[in-house]
C-alpha cells in the first residue's frame, strides 16, 4: 500500500510554470506506474501524463511539449513540470499510483492549479 501527497499547486499567470510533486509514502516505489490526472469544474477527470518504473512516459495531446513527467526513486517522488500554462489547464491535479504486480491503484488528495491573469 502507498499513500500519496501532492504539493506545488497554486495560482499562476498564463505562460507561467509550476512543478507539482507527488511524494509516495510506503514501500517499493519502483513497482508503481505513476500518473497525473486533472479534473476541471464540470468535466470528467482526464489523464495528463504517466511514467512507468523504467521511466517510459506518455502525455495527453493538449500538454505535449509543455509538460514533463519524471520520477526520483531515491526520494519516492513523482513530478509534473508544467510550462507555458494556459487558462484551460486550470483544474485539480491528482496523483495516481498503480502497482504493476497487483494492479491496485491509489490516489492523492489533489492540488489546485489555477491559471489566470
Amino acid at each position: 500500500q502507498v499513500e500519496l501527497a501532492e504539493s506545488g499547486g497554486g495560482l499562476v499567470q498564463p505562460g507561467g510554470s509550476l512543478r507539482l510533486s507527488c511524494a509516495a509514502l510506503g514501500n517499493n516505489f519502483s513497482t508503481y506506474v505513476m500518473r497525473w490526472y486533472r479534473q476541471a469544474p464540470g468535466k470528467e477527470r482526464e489523464l495528463v501524463a504517466s511514467i512507468t518504473p523504467g521511466s517510459s512516459t506518455m502525455y495527453e495531446d493538449s500538454v505535449k511539449g509543455r509538460c514533463t513527467i519524471s520520477r526520483d526513486h531515491l526520494k519516492s517522488t513523482a513530478y509534473l513540470q508544467m510550462n507555458s500554462l494556459k487558462p484551460e489547464d486550470t483544474a485539480v491535479y491528482y496523483c495516481n499510483a498503480q502497482n504493476i504486480r497487483t494492479m491496485a491503484q491509489y490516489w492523492g488528495q489533489g492540488t489546485q492549479v489555477t491559471v489566470s491573469s
